[in-house]
């Protein structure tokens, strides 16, 4: 947190992310797991910020990696104003009950300035296969 003393730093995205199990569009004895995960991005910075790309890496519980590299999210490259949040549902299917996934937005600020917003790792699970 920034007090009236503290300057915002210029270049900073929090990322929150959760996931849900779709059992509509799962077909467990397929091994075929749909999850749905809701992303929230919002610019902590000082600076405006426009997400330009993702980078995913999801992990199924037999340790099975699946990268996933593409441009803006669910077709768009939101452009955030310091404070703003932008959020987003998107999905992905794996082949076990549970797994995790992490990744990094690649972003550019109003000045020109490129970095990465982390993506914190989060869990993917079937309900009532973790205790």
């Amino acid at each position: 947190m920034s007090t009236p003393d503290t300057p915002l730093p210029p270049y900073r995205i929090e990322v929150s992310a959760k996931a849900e199990y779709v059992a509509a569009q799962s077909r467990p004895e397929d091994e075929h797991y749909v999850f749905a995960y809701h992303v929230t991005i919002r610019n902590a910075g000082s600076q405006p910020a426009q997400l330009l790309s993702r980078h995913w890496v999801i992990t199924d519980g037999n340790g099975k990696v699946q990268e996933v590299h593409g441009q803006g999210v669910i077709g768009e490259q939101p452009l955030l104003a310091p404070g703003e949040s932008f959020g987003y549902t998107s999905g992905c299917v794996m082949e076990t009950p549970v797994g995790t996934m992490h990744g990094s937005y690649q972003m550019v600020a109003g000045d020109g300035h490129r970095f990465d917003a982390a993506i914190a790792p989060f869990m993917l699970a079937m309900p009532h296969v973790l205790h």
